[in-house]
């Protein structure tokens, strides 16, 4: 594949985290080579590990994500990244109000456009599985689109 993408949420300790423990796993199942990160719009929670709750619902899919650490998003992600994908409508038009021009929404991949909502800010446990399950659906759906873009980029150049 030979593509970068860069998933981004507000504090990059909740769902990109867990976008980027999903891509990585789908990475390593296909052996794709594509580079992944995942960064926040806010500075809050930089070098921190993701919470703990998402650490517990990747895990319970066989993803470990507890060795990420937070960091903010900066204008060199632009170019060292193919692709950016925001998580949710507010964190695009950050992005897109610092000057990125390649910003994609997560949920536009098989939501219909919903935003990933941040299961920080929801009452217990079960937000944090809603939230994986929908991360889920979106970066497989993504990463084919990606896969099949990248085929018939090599047919056409062939």
């Amino acid at each position: 594949m030979g593509k970068s993408v860069l998933f981004v949420c507000l504090g990059n300790i909740c769902r990109s985290p867990l976008a980027e423990g999903i891509a990585k796993e789908l990475i390593r199942k296909h052996a794709w080579d594509v580079e992944v990160d995942s960064a926040g719009t806010g500075r809050w929670h930089v070098g921190e590990a993701p919470c703990e709750n998402s650490i517990k619902v990747a895990a319970e899919h066989g993803i470990d994500i507890s060795s990420l650490r937070a960091r903010q998003v900066d204008k060199e992600d632009f170019l060292n990244f193919d692709l950016l994908v925001a998580l949710d409508d507010n964190n695009k038009a950050d992005l897109e109000a610092m000057g990125a021009k390649n910003v994609l929404k997560l949920g536009d991949y098989g939501y219909d456009g919903l935003d990933v909502a941040d299961p920080y800010f929801f009452d217990g446990f079960t937000g944090f599985r809603e939230v994986y399950s929908m991360i889920d659906v979106c970066v497989q759906t993504l990463f084919k689109e990606i896969e099949y873009n990248t085929c018939i980029s090599k047919m056409n150049t062939a």
